[in-house]
């Protein structure tokens, strides 16, 4: 059996061994978790605080002793589709080991967190820049509705439940042309000193500068907000992107892209 914890920092039997064992681990995604903000913890229901669990959208990290038992959760409300990301070659063993060919093993790129890196005089030159028929938007209420009505802009507020909760814990930046949302620069996630960036533009508006001048355009308001806007990358592309912007490249890790169900 697993045991969720809400509140870790409160509860003296997880307040300090939990951060402990995800310690050195600079994912704004676990932090999260550990903070109370979003997500979820999840530990083995024996009293043996050695492994751990963190879950937060599409994101899944594993710290600690590997644990069978932790790889292969099942939840009522565990996505299809998961990024697992091992602390350990034994965690990523265990992963292929339960999913076989439903877990895809890829690089993902982390980027350095540091404050007070940006130079804020480029960034708003990037925002001013911006053809005079595109329209800059802070995430309001309609916005909030529009992204959530749409496939592609879905994660810019999919893991705030609703405008309320987007409102409080989130932010974002958007791009319109003739009315209509064509890139965009939003929290995925929140934590208490920051977010994480989530950034994609439509299709068909794609290679014109538009994820540029959107990411500038929220740092910019994280800085008003006395917020970290924490960037993690996918691929290349979006390494290149966040160096444009003032970020530099840490290190690459493995993910495991994993498709749970068996269905």
């Amino acid at each position: 059996m697993l045991t969720k914890i809400n509140d870790i920092q409160n509860n003296h039997a997880y307040s300090k061994v939990i951060p402990e064992l995800f310690a050195n681990w600079e994912e704004t995604i676990i932090w999260s978790c550990l903070d109370g903000t979003m997500g979820d913890i999840y530990v083995k229901d024996t009293g043996d605080l050695v492994s751990a669990m963190a879950v937060l959208g599409d994101f899944c990290f594993f710290a600690g002793k590997p644990d069978l038992e932790l790889v292969e959760f099942d939840t009522e409300d565990r996505p299809d589709y998961l990024i697992m990301v091992p602390q350990t070659e034994e965690w990523g063993r265990f992963i292929e080991q339960i999913y076989s060919n439903r877990a895809r093993k890829t690089v993902r790129y982390a980027i350095k967190k540091e404050p007070d890196i940006f130079d804020y005089a480029r960034l708003k030159s990037a925002v001013d820049s911006l053809d005079p028929s595109y329209s800059m938007k802070l995430i309001d209420e309609e916005l909030y509705h529009y992204c959530r009505a749409n496939l592609w802009s879905r994660c810019f507020v999919s893991l705030y439940p609703d405008y309320k909760t987007y409102k409080k814990l989130g932010l974002g930046v958007v791009i319109l042309k003739d009315g209509e949302l064509v890139s965009g620069a939003s929290s995925y996630s929140t934590y208490r000193e920051g977010i994480e960036i989530e950034i994609d533009t439509r299709e068909d508006y794609r290679r014109r500068g538009l994820a540029y001048a959107c990411a500038a355009g929220l740092i910019l308001e994280c800085k008003k907000r006395g917020l970290y806007p924490s960037w993690d990358a996918q691929n290349k592309w979006s390494v290149a992107l966040a160096e444009k912007l003032g970020y530099h490249y840490d290190h690459e890790y493995t993910a495991y892209e994993v498709f749970c169900n068996r269905a």
